[in-house]
């Protein structure tokens, strides 16, 4: 009995001393966080990436990359991923030339910001789904029978995107979206310098953010803006602009494409030698893509 009571109060210390040294781990450990990000951030990476695949011209590949971002989105229910997934989906199936099907995702994008009654992103899904109505006006292919419909569909552009900026206080990204809507809308309306103060507002986002092929872009739509206007020059200089930028972020596509605008400009200004030549550079970057 003695023998049982001893390894008793011996084991007994044992457990004790246990306790306390957990008590001790427990009172020295770090304290959980109060929320997790692991799978949400690497949705946002995914989705980062996917976006750079576009800004590239890689749209299938982008489209591929977004079923994974998507993925994490919706197993986290994490709104504001969900929503910039589908805002990504619709801009690349509109540049796939599937309008309709991006029509839906911004709408749908739209509808669930305003069910979360979250006026930022609401305003982000506006600003997004007027941009498509603008290009596709622009462009003819929205209903647009005339050149002066598509300068109302931009002045209403201009004006509703202009509302929706007000709205956005922490998305950079989004506010120079907005900008370069704006300049497009300016520059349908044949108003060049505002057109290229507001791109330039664009511009100086993605300079600071060190977002290279968005700002290569941001040059490209001036050079545009120069050249509709008339002032080959300067818009030469600006795709130069672009070129160096593009450069910098070994975005082939884009450098394929700005030679071509940079060829044009050329042509417009008369020089037919130096026109043939950037045409010549800019489709064998494209071949290089296997795109041409």
């Amino acid at each position: 009995m003695k023998k049982y009571m001893m390894k008793r109060n011996i084991f007994c210390l044992i457990l004790c001393s246990l306790s306390c040294l957990g008590a001790l781990s427990c009172s020295s450990a770090p304290k959980k966080p109060a929320e997790v990000f692991i799978q949400r951030t690497a949705g946002e990476r995914q989705l980062e990436l996917a976006n750079r695949d576009a800004d590239r011209g890689n749209f299938q590949i982008a489209l591929e990359m977004l079923v994974e971002a998507r993925r994490i989105a919706v197993s986290t229910d994490d709104p504001s991923l969900r929503i910039r997934t589908t805002l990504s989906r619709g801009n690349i199936l509109f540049s796939l030339g599937r309008r309709e099907e991006a029509a839906a995702a911004w709408d749908g994008a739209l509808a669930e910001a305003e069910s979360l009654k979250n006026r930022e992103l609401a305003a982000v899904c506006r600003i997004y789904r007027a941009r498509g109505q603008l290009l596709a006006a622009v462009n003819g292919v929205s209903g647009a029978a005339s050149g002066n419909e598509a300068a109302q569909t931009a002045a209403a552009v201009k004006t509703e995107v202009n509302r929706e900026l007000g709205f956005i206080k922490s998305d950079t990204l989004s506010i120079a979206l907005g900008w370069t809507v704006i300049g497009l809308a300016e520059k349908e309306g044949r108003r060049f310098t505002e057109a290229e103060a507001a791109v330039k507002k664009a511009l100086d986002i993605h300079e600071k953010g060190r977002y290279l092929e968005q700002a290569a872009y941001d040059w490209y739509l001036i050079a545009s803006i120069r050249s509709v206007a008339g002032k080959y020059d300067t818009a030469q200089t600006a795709l130069e602009q672009a070129i160096a930028l593009d450069r910098r972020a070994e975005n082939s596509w884009g450098l394929a494409t700005d030679w071509r605008a940079l060829a044009e400009v050329y042509r417009k200004a008369g020089k037919s030698a130096e026109a043939e030549a950037a045409a010549a550079r800019s489709k064998e970057i494209f071949e290089s893509l296997g795109t041409e």
